[in-house]
């Protein structure tokens, strides 16, 4: 089983700490938490046990000799990942220069496992030099993985940086952690995807489109992030909420394939990899009116034009060094055009998923696929969580020759 760690530090963020627990509790995942002393005055050792299905230990365990082991050997052997949070500038500190006073900075060092970081503070604390300098110097140490720290309003009423990230974003950290257990395979690598739908308005309230939420999309970004990549991400209209679990991410956000298409293509010559996850449209109305039209004008047929094909576009352009990726949404018979659309429009590799499948359509938080490669060597991704789909295709698009 699944085993996660967490070091809550002291900061009024640790409640945002407890929702994490819960969630990874009722997902099947063994939980331990560990509490500062600062913790403590914020949240309660019962609030964690009780959440956990664990007692939660403090620095006045650390100090008992009861146990037949220290205890922080046990709980840095136990772990298979850990999160600091929320992360404050002294335990940042401690970290930094390889100090340890109490339990958790203890099993810090006692352990080898992937340790994930969210920092917390006030506006001013965070943007101190010193503090600035740590955080640089931390995220060149191959244990630590980190949410940078949001701007929003913090409970001490600053706007600003410092508010600590949400447990949606931080929970899918932790799931890429216990996929890849940790591993940057990607670093260097400058990938851009794109996600969601595009509209394509017939005025300036109707629009022709699809039931693409941009999650699978979504999930490429986070998971090549994860995994150490330079992510620029392409995206059609996507529900806000979705788009924060993506907050460390470069955005860019278009509305219809036009759009789409003159921001792929002039993100195309920086970049190593591209994964078209959208769900393009392939017309739009010949002509927009620039004004609601009343329901007596509208056309009793409706003229269309074919909008820009953008991955024949980028496959036409793209260098020996890329490598392009596209998808096929499809119903029924699944490889065949998926095959055809791979020659014709000159990609690499393209994902085959049928959306008439149960949890595999639009919308759905699973998906399943066939991976087909340019040799149309054809891999059988069955459905899983779209996280652990989007690592399983990444990891097959880095073994491409």
């Amino acid at each position: 089983m699944t085993r996660v760690l967490l070091g809550v530090g002291g900061g009024i963020a640790a409640y945002k700490i407890c929702q994490v627990a819960s969630t990874l509790a009722q997902q099947g995942v063994e939980v331990r938490a560990v509490l500062t002393q600062a913790a403590q005055r914020f949240i309660a050792p019962l609030t964690f046990s009780t959440l956990c299905r664990h007692r939660a230990y403090t620095d006045d365990d650390f100090w008992r000799a009861e146990a037949s082991r220290p205890l922080h050997i046990d709980l840095g052997e136990w772990a298979d990942v850990m999160l600091i949070a929320p992360l404050t500038a002294h335990t940042l500190g401690k970290l930094v220069h390889g100090l340890a006073d109490n339990l958790l900075t203890n099993t810090v060092l006692a352990s080898t496992c992937p340790i994930l970081l969210a920092p917390a503070m006030n506006t001013d604390m965070w943007q101190q030099a010193a503090v600035q300098r740590n955080w640089q110097q931390i995220g060149q140490d191959c244990r630590y993985h980190s949410v940078s720290p949001g701007v929003g309003r913090l409970a001490c009423d600053r706007v600003g940086q410092g508010r600590m990230a949400e447990p949606a974003e931080i929970l899918t950290y932790l799931r890429s952690l216990l996929l890849t257990q940790g591993q940057r395979d990607l670093v260097g690598k400058r990938i851009l995807i794109s996600a969601g739908s595009t509209h394509e308005y017939l005025d300036t309230v109707r629009f022709i489109g699809n039931p693409s939420t941009g999650k699978m999309g979504i999930a490429l970004a986070q998971a090549a992030s994860h995994r150490g990549a330079d992510v620029t991400l392409v995206h059609g209209p996507i529900a806000a909420d979705l788009l924060q679990t993506a907050s460390s991410i470069h955005k860019i956000a278009v509305t219809s394939a036009d759009e789409m298409a003159k921001q792929l293509l002039s993100q195309l010559p920086q970049v190593d990899w591209i994964v078209m996850a959208a769900a393009v449209a392939d017309v739009a109305p010949a002509q927009q009116a620039q004004m609601k039209l009343p329901k007596a004008k509208l056309p009793d047929t409706l003229p269309l034009r074919f909008v820009t094909d953008i991955a024949a576009a980028l496959g036409q352009r793209k260098q020996p060094h890329q490598r392009l990726i596209g998808f096929a949404a499809q119903t029924g018979e699944i490889v065949a055009p998926a095959l055809d659309k791979l020659h014709k429009k000159q990609l690499d590799a393209i994902v085959a998923n049928p959306i008439d499948q149960w949890e595999s359509g639009f919308g759905s938080e699973t998906n399943q696929a066939v991976f087909i490669d340019h040799q149309g060597h054809q891999v059988t991704i069955d459905l899983m969580p779209k996280l652990d789909m989007a690592h399983e295709i990444l990891s097959r698009v880095n073994q491409l020759e």
